[in-house]
């Protein structure tokens, strides 16, 4: 099982097909498994990374409650790329995954190609907004404290039908990863300078207006709405999913020679 080592914590990830990469990250509480619908369409001609957030999956599940943060996340994200060779990537993700990437860009917007942010928020700039987005976060991490992994089988179908080893990486990852403390990424929106694609499901109604204000603020963003699909739109409309997908990803640049995936 490929892993990589980020001080004593092991991130797995699986790597599929060749050509310029992307790196997709799964919903809080999902795993990898949630592309699996879409391995083949997406490896055809690119190096397809997916892998698990700590406490996820089949990555390590640390006690150390400051072992899972935006911060580390994406200090992950940028660890994946180097190992499977990229200095740069099309980055994006799924609810949280989307909400990272985006942090990634801010970090390290040299590294990233595009943005493909699905069914994803930006964070919120007013304090009231933040805080009760983080009292949810608080409440969700208490859920599988009290419910542990019982807790997903009322979640979302990306959630709700994937493996994890136990609740208590996903009630530390809730307090850790899911909680946000400012604004800064939704602030870079208007600053983001590489070609995005937003996909919201018509029927997830929390992330519509999220998904409006990115493709307002984001310069030369692109939307698309798929009818009959819900937060986990990959999976309930995948066919349409890919159909919006691969057309934005055949029309970008081709990479320069300092973006294409080392030897």
């Amino acid at each position: 099982m490929p892993t990589i080592d980020r001080d004593g914590v092991k991130i797995y990830y699986e790597v599929h097909g060749n050509g310029p990469p992307l790196i997709l990250t799964h919903g809080y509480s999902s795993t990898s498994e949630m592309w699996k619908g879409q391995i083949e369409a997406l490896s055809k001609h690119r190096k397809l990374v997916l892998w698990d957030m700590r406490g996820h999956g089949r990555s390590d599940y640390p006690e150390d409650p400051n072992a899972y943060s935006e911060a580390l996340t994406v200090a992950d994200i940028a660890a994946l790329l180097d190992k499977v060779g990229a200095n740069s990537a099309i980055v994006g993700g799924l609810s949280l995954g989307g909400y990272m990437s985006l942090a990634f860009y801010r970090a390290h917007p040299k590294r990233v190609r595009a943005l493909l942010i699905i069914d994803t928020g930006p964070g919120f700039k007013k304090d009231d907004a933040r805080q009760a987005w983080n009292e949810r976060a608080l409440d969700t991490a208490g859920r599988f404290k009290r419910d542990g992994l019982a807790a997903l089988k009322s979640a979302s179908r990306e959630r709700s039908t994937v493996s994890h080893r136990d609740a208590a990486g996903l009630a530390r990852a809730a307090r850790g990863m899911l909680i946000q403390r400012d604004a800064r990424v939704i602030e870079v929106l208007p600053e983001i300078k590489v070609p995005s694609l937003i996909v919201v499901g018509a029927d997830d109604a929390p992330f519509l207006a999220a998904s409006d204000y990115m493709a307002a603020k984001i310069p030369g963003a692109k939307k698309v709405v798929i009818p009959s699909a819900g937060h986990a739109v990959n999976i309930d409309q995948p066919q349409a999913f890919i159909d919006a997908v691969l057309p934005f990803l055949d029309g970008l640049p081709r990479a320069t020679r300092a973006q294409r995936v080392q030897p």
